[in-house]
């Protein structure tokens, strides 16, 4: 599958169908391809030989799309920010990323120097009339995006992915749940943020599969009285999300197949489908084909796939992540490297055809993460997921969470080590330690404990300050739920934090 051919085929002969809607805006395919090879043209003619990424900054407008596509277009990687992450945290990615151009949608206090407003993108889309030439678009081995996630070093680390990474995707998950022939034309719902992964699984088999994709913004998101309204009147057919916010919107009993008839199928990512969550929306949508998928960033979304059955839901705790798709294979290595046999636990590694290409310019990063692996005769791009895990003697994939310290909360990848680095920066703290509180085998939140030269005299009014300046470095997603400070760190044997006796203290 090409994915920018396809978007051409659909845009000359299903052009009035709508790509993607946001609130009362939509764009037709005819209009986002027609866009956005204007917008291409534009940036080829203002970037020339500057190759570097296109970063776009925003939310949920229907013309982060549009630039999206375009950068591909033009031959470049785009790279998402989303208006969530803090200016600080913008601006080190920008000065990581070094784009060529940037796009920034929304208003915003960081520097992002002499970016295009959305007002601005309008405008040039109208006045450069001609398309750019497709031998421009990124194909094969290009990058095709960059998603910037956690890095132990307290800095963001950008995952590069391929046209080809996302092609191989595309070919296996307009499948995923549903044939593709029961998709098209259906709408995708759309609730991850363009900076975070999963939202690569409904925009793109979405377009894949001439869907209308459906914006859903965190305003909404957080307000029962405008969610349930608006997931209503979606018509939403494929449900793609994270664990976390079906269970939020199983909290509302108006929930149900009843207000939302059209759902036929729901696909998960992102962190751990409990039991409890599936039998849950088993009950209230008895129709819906319910998927859980496994895959981190490094692998293009994810790598495989399971139908969770009442029969699946009812006898087998926790659930798998199923078995790999076509041009995947998974191997379990032992802390010493072999490889681990049927039901032994250890570190996931990943191969095939949707393995990253490697960070953005840390080749250090790269090397430490990604190798060739050897299989009959063949070599594969293979990475080193650093997740824990088995493999069942039928070839099904179970997570058991992380081997180092990071973790994944509400469906967001998180480094504890990125967090108490940016904890240091604040001057009331000498030490700190984060830990996870976990429940059910999932993470719920996070706690961090901190030491500092002076002990405060009201804890709550310290926890609250602390977490109020962390956000000037942290999005509000790593933000521990409780800061608490400590005299004396407890040490192990080792001489090493003892981050299991904290975890009791939680």
């Amino acid at each position: 599958m090409n994915i920018l051919r396809q978007l051409s085929f659909y845009a000359q002969n299903h052009g009035q169908n709508i790509a993607v809607r946001y609130q009362d805006r939509f764009l037709t395919y005819k209009e986002l391809d027609d866009y956005s090879g204007r917008l291409a043209n534009y940036i080829q003619n203002q970037c020339k030989d500057n190759k570097a990424p296109v970063a776009v900054y925003g939310h949920k407008d229907i013309y982060m799309i549009v630039c999206f596509l375009a950068a591909v277009k033009s031959g470049r990687a785009y790279c998402p920010l989303d208006i969530s992450i803090p200016d600080s945290r913008i601006e080190s990615t920008i000065k990581a990323a070094q784009p060529s151009l940037i796009f920034a949608l929304e208003d915003t206090s960081a520097d992002l120097g002499n970016a295009v407003s959305l007002e601005d993108t309008i405008s040039i889309i109208q006045e450069w009339e001609e398309a750019i030439d497709e031998s421009f678009w990124v194909k094969g081995e290009d990058i095709f995006y960059i998603i910037f996630t956690s890095g132990s070093t307290g800095m963001p680390k950008g995952v590069q992915i391929t046209a080809n990474n996302l092609n191989h995707y595309l070919e296996w998950s307009v499948g995923l749940g549903t044939p593709v022939k029961d998709k098209i034309g259906k709408v995708f719902l759309n609730q991850a943020p363009f900076s975070f992964d999963l939202s690569v699984m409904d925009l793109y088999t979405c377009l894949a599969c001439r869907g209308t994709l459906y914006l859903l913004d965190k305003e909404t998101q957080m307000d029962f009285k405008k969610l349930m309204p608006a997931l209503k009147e979606s018509d939403t057919a494929i449900w793609v999300s994270t664990p976390s916010f079906a269970d939020m919107c199983l909290a509302d009993k108006l929930f149900d197949s009843r207000q939302m008839p059209h759902i036929e199928a729901f696909l998960f990512c992102g962190e751990t489908l409990t039991n409890s969550t599936a039998l849950k929306l088993m009950e209230r949508f008895p129709k819906a084909v319910i998927m859980n998928t496994y895959g981190p960033t490094e692998s293009t979304v994810a790598v495989t796939e399971v139908h969770v059955t009442k029969k699946l839901a009812s006898r087998i705790c926790p659930l798998p992540c199923g078995k790999p798709k076509p041009g995947t294979f998974l191997e379990i290595r032992k802390s010493d490297g072999s490889k681990a046999s049927p039901c032994e636990s250890g570190e996931i590694i990943i191969a095939g055809d949707t393995v990253s290409a490697g960070y953005f310019k840390r080749d250090d990063l790269t090397e430490k993460a990604f190798f060739n692996l050897e299989k009959e005769g063949k070599s594969y791009r293979a990475y080193r997921t650093g997740d824990k895990g088995y493999l069942d003697d039928d070839g099904n994939l179970y997570y058991e969470g992380r081997i180092d310290l990071q973790i994944k909360l509400n469906g967001y990848r998180i480094e504890l080590e990125d967090i108490e680095k940016n904890l240091l920066q604040l001057k009331e703290i000498s030490h700190a330690v984060v830990v996870p509180n976990r429940k059910d085998g999932k993470v719920r939140s996070l706690t961090a404990f901190v030491m500092g030269d002076a002990k405060p005299s009201n804890p709550t009014l310290f926890s609250k300050s602390m977490k109020e300046k962390l956000r000037e470095y942290l999005p509000s997603y790593m933000i521990p739920k409780k800061i608490i400070f400590l005299n004396q760190l407890p040490m192990n044997q080792n001489g090493k934090v003892d981050r299991k006796q904290l975890g009791g203290l939680v």
